[in-house]
């Protein structure tokens, strides 16, 4: 971190001196004036006023006034967040200026794949949200921002530890074994979705506090320029910058925070133990009682706490003549709700924007550095918690184990370890490091008007360390058969890129058209390396365990994109990119991606240009192709040797000699594909005080690579990766933004969004079997839960139908006969059924902000409709299993609804309606204005997941994937924050 700074402020001081050419300016005059709203007519605090081409600024008092001095006939620019830039050049002492609200600046002009367009030129699906319509709250996960606030996108979290990532998908997912990963672009730099070992997000390198706006390209029109990683869409992140002419101003963003966990799952009490083990002799036996203690733990209790945690920023932004800056600093203390689980993060970013020759050459060069300190603790010991036996106390004077209460077979995993030791022992950390950064050139070329070109080089680098150790005093069965545990892992990840193009952009008066082309040529290359070792504190029979990795891939990219302009109201942009993967051999390596988008502006035709009412009004059709080469392996086509495990050697001259055998491959693997249709279309209405978009999609993916079986021959495997089968995803999305209330002291802003999507598998074999029963998904252990199957949506549940008795209890074991074979059905494959989708039908997005004068209050909330959870933690629970080989386990209450004496892991009694409502926050604020001579100030208090109206029966219905096994629960969080602008 230290080079990073160093190398960042080197490239500061030169960016100063290159733009530290004089401009002189006469201050001959002194003008002053006030500056409104023309939204209200109310006067306008903090707007900035300077004198064009120069430093020389000022902003505007508590009354909207300003006083400057500047050259008679220079010109003054006024701005301000949120409206339209005006220049007025200098006549006199008195200039009265009125600012008209843009509806935001992010719709005026959104950023697109190698450039901007203006929202109402897009012709694609692009949706913008911007930092005031971010999620408030204790968010150290940048992706938390844009939680329900775009219709389309979900995003789930993986659960409440510090730091912890999320699952985005984009009009569901177009992939059943490839990534379904958005790609995601930083400031023009496109970053992997991949985390190194050691991390757990890997957008954590970005401080939320740095964040100006997210865009969102859903259809393929918008994403098609990126060709190769957007078939699942894109989500471009635009940072803070500065801007020419601002004023120095420093300013600080913190807040502390306390959380808690909401509930704890409703397990039985020692009391409850003590009496199913009176009432059950018949089934436990008499000496059962001996294995329980007289102790009552509530086990999930003692393994959480209250957190209390913290984050600062602290931000420069200005201006030294041609070259604006920005530099922030960030640091971040986390506390988990469990005990030991905690994260130190600190982030450092500058941006640099200078301009030359009159602003014919741009520069902009991005760094952002990171460095974090995460403590994992040992996520098992949630699911020990659950099942540990509440009648056992915590310590009970044990020195083998600490002092800590274990099972007599101390170094067996059959009884349930103390989930107290289980945690506090761990001691699980690791430090990962990353810098991202990129220089960017724009040069507008003077032999031909309207031609500039672009240069962008960047380069993404982490690095992490790691260990994951544990004393002799834990049960061998958390140390993997050691006594005690020393491991250790390292990872690095390189991910380099270069970008150049043209762009040509011309008036074309005499036809009355514009022409905007744009044609270049990409190379990214990504490498990954690293290893591991693991071996006992004290060596015993166990061998130490070292493996090691190096793998790497490359991307070679020409694209192009024409848009096209027809008296300013019909619209048309074709886009086409062709991509290379090392990843793939042959003629297969190379993937040609086309697209083509319409856009009709029809407020702008003669029969409604007068209908005031309608401010807002264009239709879009779209089409596209874009490819899919992120599989996970950076060698599919190729056979990868891996080396035989021992009792699989050959005895050569009395030593036994490993073999390397071939793993399978298909040498003819290839791009998947995905075709999208969309057609859209953008209202607005009474001067957009209610506007929106709807849009209905098509997405059909094919040449899916996916794993099917093959005969067992020469290949080390009897299963191949290959291209096979299609998929198809269908949808409707609708956005609705309204003011009902915009007035001089008060206002009201309100959001809503709704998405339905449907998702389906078409095709899954080379040619089609009616008995093929689908790609089975689940472990051995629990048995088939989830399947792959054609006319299905993908992952769909796969059970046998539960049997009820006249109270409606189910009947353990037995299951409806499907197969038509006769008898009791004992839960085999013959008779299961497609039962449920972990996927949604519907998705709901609210948002609400109340101004009135400088109080201000916001919320967001969210719902999913028609997504089912399989609960496998209360599937798990069975009287033959509370009881077993002389250990006492606890389980959920819900055996008392099921009394299965066995675990009935196929039934789909344990699938639930997951449907739920969140209020995920809710915040209130009052920003002072004369804080303290020029500075503003702001305190606010806001509540995160504030409450979840669901019928599921788990702790959270919001389930990555739909199987429900012990993840770490999402507290509550009541956060108090200060902002200060000096």
């Amino acid at each position: 971190m230290k080079h990073l700074f160093t190398l960042v402020g080197r490239m500061l001081l030169v960016s100063i001196i290159l733009c530290s050419g004089g401009l002189a300016y006469a201050q001959d005059l002194s003008v002053s004036g006030k500056v409104t709203d023309a939204s209200n007519g109310s006067t306008m605090v903090g707007a900035t006023v300077y004198v064009k081409g120069t430093s020389n600024g000022t902003a505007t008092d508590l009354d909207g006034n300003y006083t400057i001095s500047v050259a008679s006939q220079n010109t003054l620019v006024f701005s301000s967040i949120g409206y339209t830039t005006q220049e007025v050049v200098v006549t006199g002492n008195i200039i009265n200026v009125v600012l008209k609200p843009a509806t935001e600046q992010i719709d005026e002009v959104v950023v697109i794949g190698y450039g901007t367009v203006k929202k109402s030129d897009a012709t694609g699906s692009v949706v913008a949200v911007s930092s005031d319509r971010f999620n408030k709250g204790a968010i150290t996960s940048a992706q938390d921002l844009l939680v329900g606030k775009s219709a389309g996108v979900v995003i789930t979290n993986a659960g409440g530890a510090p730091g912890s990532g999320s699952t985005i998908r984009i009009r569901g997912g177009s992939s059943l074994n490839a990534s379904n990963d958005p790609l995601i672009v930083v400031d023009g730099v496109a970053i992997s979705n991949e985390n190194v070992s050691g991390s757990s997000n890997f957008l954590s390198f970005i401080n939320p506090n740095d964040i100006e706006t997210f865009t969102v390209l859903k259809d393929a029109s918008a994403t098609a320029i990126y060709g190769s990683r957007a078939s699942n869409g894109v989500i471009i992140i635009t940072t803070k910058k500065g801007k020419v002419g601002s004023a120095f101003s420093v300013r600080y963003d913190g807040n502390t925070s306390i959380s808690s966990a909401i509930e704890f799952l409703d397990v039985y009490s020692a009391d409850e133990i003590r009496k199913i083990a009176f009432d059950k002799q018949d089934l436990f036996g008499v000496s059962s009682f001996t294995r329980l203690g007289n102790s009552s733990t509530n086990w999930q209790k003692e393994i959480f706490r209250t957190a209390i945690s913290q984050d600062h920023n602290v931000s420069v932004t200005g201006a030294y003549k041609t070259l604006p800056y920005r530099v922030s600093v960030g640091y971040t203390d986390q506390n988990g709700i469990m005990k030991n689980t905690d994260l130190q993060r600190t982030t450092g970013s500058i941006n640099l924007d200078p301009s030359f020759l009159d602003g014919s050459l741009k520069v902009s060069v991005n760094a952002k550095g990171m460095y974090t300190k995460n403590n994992f603790g040992d996520a098992g010991a949630l699911g020990s918690a659950v099942n540990m036996d509440p009648t056992k106390p915590i310590k009970d004077g044990n020195a083998v184990s600490d002092g800590y209460f274990q099972w007599a077979n101390y170094g067996s995993s059959l009884g349930t370890s103390n989930p107290v030791e289980q945690l506090m022992a761990a001691d699980n950390k690791s430090e990962v490091s990353r810098f991202v950064g990129n220089a960017q050139i724009d040069y507008k070329l003077p032999f031909i008007e309207g031609l500039k070109a672009n240069l962008n080089v960047a380069t993404d680098f982490t690095k992490s360390d790691g260990y994951n150790n544990r004393p002799i005093t834990s049960p061998t069965g958390l140390t993997g058969g050691y006594l005690g545990r020393l491991s250790d892992y390292n990872a690095k990840s390189y991910n380099n890129l270069l970008d150049f193009y043209f762009n040509y952009n011309k008036d074309l008066t005499e036809v009355s058209s514009k022409l905007d082309l744009t044609a270049g040529y990409s190379w990214q290359h990504f490498k990954r390396e690293g290893g591991s070792y693991t071996d006992g504190v004290i060596p015993n029979s166990n061998a130490p365990v070292t493996t090691s990795y190096i793998s790497e891939n490359y991307l070679v990219s020409f694209f192009g994109r024409l848009n096209y302009t027809f008296m300013d109201r019909y619209l048309f942009t074709a886009t086409l990119r062709n991509d290379g993967s090392s990843r793939f051999a042959g003629s297969n390596q190379w993937g040609l991606f086309p697209a083509a988008a319409l856009a009709w502006k029809i407020k702008d035709e003669t029969f409604l240009k007068d209908v005031k009412v309608v401010s807002e009004m264009k239709l879009r059709l779209g089409w596209g192709v874009t490819g899919q080469q992120d599989i996970g392996s950076d060698y599919p086509s190729q056979s990868v040797f891996i080396a035989s495990s021992p009792g699989s050697f050959y005895l050569i001259d009395g030593e036994y000699i490993p073999t390397l055998r071939p793993g399978a491959s298909d040498p003819n693997i290839k791009w998947e594909e995905t075709t999208t249709q969309n057609i859209g279309l953008d209202f607005g209405f009474v001067n957009d005080r209610i506007s929106g978009s709807i849009d209905v999609y098509k997405r059909k993916t094919k040449d899916l690579l996916t794993i099917v079986p093959i005969p067992t021959g020469s290949n080390n495997s009897n299963r191949l990766f290959t291209n096979v089968g299609s998929l198809e995803n269908s949808g409707v999305e609708l956005s609705i933004n309204t003011r009902p209330i915009s007035k001089k002291d008060v206002s009201l802003e309100l959001g809503f969004n709704v998405t339905y999507n449907k998702n389906k598998v078409t095709k899954l074999l080379m040619s089609d079997d009616p008995n093929f029963p689908g790609i089975l998904e689940g472990d051995a252990f629990t048995g088939i839960k989830q399947v792959v199957k054609v006319g299905y949506p993908a992952h769909s549940f796969y059970l046998n139908q539960q049997v009820y008795d006249a109270n409606g209890n189910p009947i353990e074991g037995l299951y409806v006969d499907l197969s038509g074979q006769g008898g009791v059905v004992s839960g085999d494959n013959a008779d299961r059924y497609i039962s449920k989708s972990p996927s949604p039908d519907y998705l709901l997005g609210f948002s609400a902000r109340f101004t009135y004068k400088n109080f201000d209050f916001s919320g967001s909330a969210r719902a999913s409709i028609g997504n089912y959870v399989y609960n496998l933690v209360s599937a798990g629970a069975s009287y033959d299993q509370m009881f077993q080989l002389n250990y006492w386990k606890n389980f959920t209450r819900q055996l008392n609804e099921t009394q299965f004496v066995k675990r009935q892991f196929s039934s789909d009694h344990f699938v639930e309606d997951a449907s739920f409502f969140k209020l995920d926050n809710l915040s209130a604020g009052y920003n002072f204005d004369n804080f303290y001579g020029k500075t503003t100030a702001r305190i606010s208090f806001t509540v995160q997941n504030v409450l979840t109206i669901t019928k599921y029966s788990g702790l959270d219905p919001e389930v990555s994937g739909g199987i429900d096994n012990n993840f770490y629960p999402r507290p509550r969080t009541f956060m108090l924050g200060l902002s200060l602008k000096f």
